[in-house]
């Protein structure tokens, strides 16, 4: 299917070889999904367990498969359009019932929670599905992927009258459909499936979206340092400490991204014979290092909030996955812009799981310094590394 092919459609974007741009439709979605985040980490912070773990880690699938597959439509379609800016602004209200309800999604509003969601992939993917008509070259991808958003919604609904584990296990199910799915192009009996080839992205846009969305979980995690800071009783040394230490620790991770590769992400995709391809396991990458954000926004809040407290187990884990994490992301983030795994990561990732047996003799603020201290240390061999690689025109060297 060639590109000219596809933009037979009065509602997909022009694709005249420039990048798409950002629009401010797709800017103001994005609002929702700060909301999203700051309460995906609050219930982390108020559930801090094995059990908050895995339900925190499957709500935030659900946040970001939603915002994954609304990113594919603007990717294709162009957002101001009257019907496609319709189609976005009320996923936007359904998007923000949804992360209404993270809060008590495991409890009483589980059915709010699924409901919204499920309006959300199934009514998206059906009202293109519609636009488009039978004979589309994308008409036939929309339909798989319908297909596979609708068995998943049977486990999001059934999981909304269950409890606790029962719960848990159905959405599990629903997640692995909607995020496992496309890597095998939706295949469903009588429909074939789907191939990465014939999805023409604009790769520009697709990185810029994904790079939007780290800065809309880098800035959530400040606006929580803020907000933990404003209402903190006294403002003595411990807590600007602190404050400093999450601060730089945030700032590290803004470097490791956008200091470091995300420019080179756009040239990565689209001169790709299989840019489809690219640009989805970008989405997965990405999924990884926001879900390190959100854990890291986390053990910001404990450290601000208790500077002097001993350090439990979760605390301790949850300080030292959270950096951990996110440096196993940009290091696949990484392996897949260049081709090579940064060792300065995998070392990063090391130092950080070391911290976790000797943990019990320090506090909260030392083991928040501690954290920040390795993520800025791999930042700044990060640096002498870029700096490297310009020199001699060789991506290559980020590895060593």
């Amino acid at each position: 299917m060639t590109a000219q092919s596809v933009h037979h459609h009065p509602l997909l974007r022009r694709r005249d070889g420039h990048h798409a741009r950002v629009t401010f439709e797709e800017l103001f979605f994005d609002l929702v999904y700060v909301f999203a985040v700051t309460q995906l980490s609050h219930q982390l912070l108020h559930n801090l367990s094995f059990t908050g773990v895995i339900e925190t880690l499957i709500l935030w699938f659900a946040v970001w498969l939603g915002w994954q597959y609304t990113c594919w439509v603007t990717n294709w379609f162009d957002p101001e359009a009257p019907r496609i800016r319709g189609l976005l602004f009320t996923v936007m209200l359904a998007g923000l019932v949804m992360a209404s309800a993270i809060p008590d999604a495991f409890g009483g509003r589980g059915l709010i929670f699924a409901g919204a969601y499920v309006a959300i992939q199934v009514g998206r993917t059906a009202y293109i599905a519609w636009e488009l008509g039978p004979d589309h070259p994308l008409s036939a991808n929309y339909r798989r992927m319908l297909g596979w958003l609708s068995i998943a919604a049977i486990f999001w609904i059934a999981g909304a009258f269950m409890d606790d584990w029962t719960r848990a296990g159905l959405w599990a199910i629903a997640v692995a459909c909607e995020y496992i799915s496309p890597m095998f192009g939706f295949p469903l009996p009588g429909l074939g499936r789907s191939k990465t080839r014939d999805w023409t992205i604009e790769g520009g846009h697709l990185a810029e979206r994904c790079q939007l969305f780290v800065i809309v979980a880098l800035g959530e995690t400040l606006l929580a340092t803020g907000a933990t800071m404003a209402k903190a009783a006294g403002w003595d040394a411990a807590i600007l400490s602190a404050l400093l230490a999450t601060f730089l620790g945030t700032l590290a991770m803004w470097w490791l991204y956008f200091g470091t590769a995300s420019k080179d992400a756009t040239d990565t995709i689209t001169p790709s014979p299989d840019p489809g391809r690219v640009g989805a396991h970008f989405h997965y990458i990405h999924a990884i290092l926001v879900a390190g954000i959100i854990a890291t926004a986390v053990g910001n809040d404990l450290v601000l909030a208790h500077p002097h407290d001993p350090l439990k187990t979760p605390y301790a884990l949850i300080l030292s996955a959270g950096p951990a994490i996110y440096l196993l992301g940009s290091a696949i983030y990484k392996k897949a812009v260049y081709g090579v795994v940064p060792t300065s990561h995998s070392a990063g990732v090391v130092a950080l799981l070391l911290l976790i047996p000797v943990a019990s003799a320090v506090d909260l603020l030392a083991m928040g310094w501690l954290t920040t201290a390795i993520m800025l240390a791999v930042g700044l061999w990060e640096g002498r590394m870029l700096r490297k690689r310009r020199l001699s025109g060789d991506p290559r060297q980020a590895a060593h």
